[in-house]
């Protein structure tokens, strides 16, 4: 993942998240393109079993192409692979990928799943989300490493 680097004013309660930091008191580097869930397991939050189980639900969330779309897709439909193997089309891996998807998400559970699909695949940080769940602060980390545990059974990741 590309870093974006970015100067934002420091508060007390984090980084400011718009306008420019220049001739403020204290300033912190943030890069922009940090996920939520590889913040927490950078910081010792999550251990690397939930970190590579969030991984491959985020994968499979971007496989199966389930973010809003704004173009047609010019995809070939099928794709040639080393050996004369017959490959998947491309709405063939799509489907296979929704499956996984939709699996983890009952694997995890009613309750756990919209945490999971706003932290790892929505991108949203743990407090936003939060206050979008009405869930009291703090509650979503643990929460969410429950969840992240039920995904990595479902993805046999040891």
């Amino acid at each position: 993942m590309p870093r974006r680097l970015a100067e934002r004013e420091l508060t007390g309660e984090g980084p400011r998240r718009d306008g420019d930091a220049r001739g403020k008191r204290r300033t912190v580097t943030v890069n922009l393109a940090e996920s939520p869930l590889s913040w927490l397991h950078a910081r010792g939050h999550l251990d690397d079993r939930l970190f590579a189980a969030g991984e491959c639900l985020r994968a499979d969330y971007e496989r199966a192409q389930l973010s809003p779309g704004v173009t047609m897709r010019w995809d070939p439909v099928r794709i040639k692979v080393p050996g004369g193997a017959p490959a998947l089309a491309a709405t063939e891996r799509q489907i296979a990928a929704k499956q996984r998807f939709d699996g983890a998400l009952a694997q995890a559970g009613r309750g756990l799943s919209d945490i999971l699909w706003r932290v790892v695949c929505g991108c949203e940080s743990l407090p936003d989300a939060e206050r979008a769940l009405a869930w009291p602060a703090r509650s979503g980390k643990v929460v969410l490493r429950i969840a992240l545990d039920r995904v990595a059974d479902y993805y046999r990741i040891g």
